[in-house]
């Protein structure tokens, strides 16, 4: 058992310096998004390791890009539109390539319920707040 769980952490641990390698990707390139990047790698530190999550947290990618959502649940138009934009073309792949209504439907009601959210349940702010 103790090997088992010592293999799901550094899973976890090398998943999460995946995402974090693609988050920071994104902040140079604009077409990737980087919020929801950092927020995978904070999942996967926060399961893998508290030492890397503190690390992580320590970080000034997290501080400039994560910190102000986490605490204020709020983004702004840039990163909205941004991730919007990519997580759209991501889910209309599989939806123009399925032939089967069931998957149409089921990734139409995906992009519905997302752009709820954003429009709904994450502030809009016009300068990162701190």
């Amino acid at each position: 058992m103790a090997v088992i769980k010592k293999i799901k952490k550094m899973i976890y641990i090398l998943l999460g310096l995946l995402f974090l390698g693609l988050g920071i990707v994104g902040i140079v390139l604009p077409l990737i998004p980087t919020t929801p990047l950092l927020l995978l790698a904070s999942f996967f530190f926060v399961r893998g390791s508290e030492r890397f999550e503190v690390w992580f947290k320590g970080t000034s990618v997290y501080k400039k890009h994560l910190e102000g959502f986490i605490r204020h649940r709020s983004m702004t138009l840039r990163q909205k539109v941004t991730l919007l934009i990519f997580s759209d073309i991501m889910i209309l792949i599989p939806l123009i390539l399925s032939d089967r209504m069931i998957v149409k439907v089921i990734l139409s009601l995906i992009i519905v319920c997302k752009y709820y959210y954003f429009v709904f349940k994450i502030r809009t702010v016009a300068v990162r707040e701190y």
